[in-house]
């Protein structure tokens, strides 16, 4: 059970993150929703250790994790693997490459500096760029990919650590609307095949609606909905976005871009 209680981060004296609060247990496939600025990446790393809380508790299976530190904290980020935005491959590497440096915190400084992988590492790589349909690129520069299967290649670096969480923070943004729909797909299969807990911050509605099983909508750093996709309602769209959010459809997604008014949260949440 990851378990989130009263968490506060503070940048001078804004609150990212405002007191919150929930948790979950077994292996959910949870959306993280809100405006931008809203939190979510700081939840976010957060959990994985990446920042730091200003007050509250982290804890997974009893532990605290925010409390950990060293050899502890670099386990835990092994246990948590982390999906970027932007990818955060190594873009001159090839492909195969970059899968196992998901084995960094599990490796001495010798076998890191001088990149020695043993054949049992190399197999499995291969196996799971294999199962995500992408075998083909392994020997490939990761600069040489599309987007989406950059996005699938940091989908198999953080499977490569065999985590029990994986948080996905804003994973198809960057991404046309089929290769957000393939990476999605891919997260939603891991989730259920694997059984692994998955946490992903989303910008839009219909995608939580469509993968998630719980939804957890933050506003000015606090957690304001908890619930179903589908009590994701009109009314709880504005409490989310708030009553000036502008919920426009383009031909890449839905997604909120700032103030007007809410007339299309109703056609999309009917």
């Amino acid at each position: 059970m990851l378990k989130i209680e009263n968490v506060t981060r503070m940048f001078g004296p804004k609150a990212a993150v405002d007191r919150a609060s929930f948790e979950i247990t077994g292996s959910a496939f949870v959306g993280i929703i809100g405006r931008s600025g809203a939190g979510k990446s700081t939840l976010l790393r957060m959990m994985n250790r990446l920042t730091d809380a200003s007050s509250g508790e982290i804890s997974f299976a009893g532990r605290n994790i925010l409390a950990l530190n060293g050899a502890e904290k670099r386990a835990w980020q092994g246990q948590c693997a982390m999906i970027f935005q932007q990818f955060n491959l190594v873009p001159r590497m090839d492909v195969a490459s970059n899968v196992l440096h998901g084995l960094l915190n599990q490796r001495s400084t010798f076998a890191t500096m001088f990149n020695l992988w043993s054949d049992a590492d190399i197999t499995r790589a291969l196996e799971i760029l294999d199962r995500l349909g992408i075998i083909e690129q392994a020997p490939k520069r990761a600069e040489a990919l599309s987007g989406g299967q950059q996005q699938r290649v940091a989908i198999a670096r953080a499977l490569m650590q065999d985590p029990k969480v994986i948080l996905a923070d804003e994973p198809i943004a960057s991404l046309d609307p089929m290769n957000a729909q393939v990476v999605m797909d891919t997260l939603r299969r891991i989730h259920d095949e694997d059984g692994r807990m998955v946490i992903a911050n989303l910008h839009t509605l219909d995608t939580a609606r469509r993968y998630c099983d719980r939804v957890i909508g933050m506003r000015d750093g606090r957690v304001v909905f908890d619930g179903t996709p589908d009590q994701l309602t009109t009314g709880v769209a504005r409490d989310i976005y708030g009553a000036d959010a502008s919920f426009n459809e383009s031909a890449t997604s839905t997604s909120i871009t700032g103030p007007a008014d809410t007339a299309y949260a109703e056609t999309m949440l009917a």
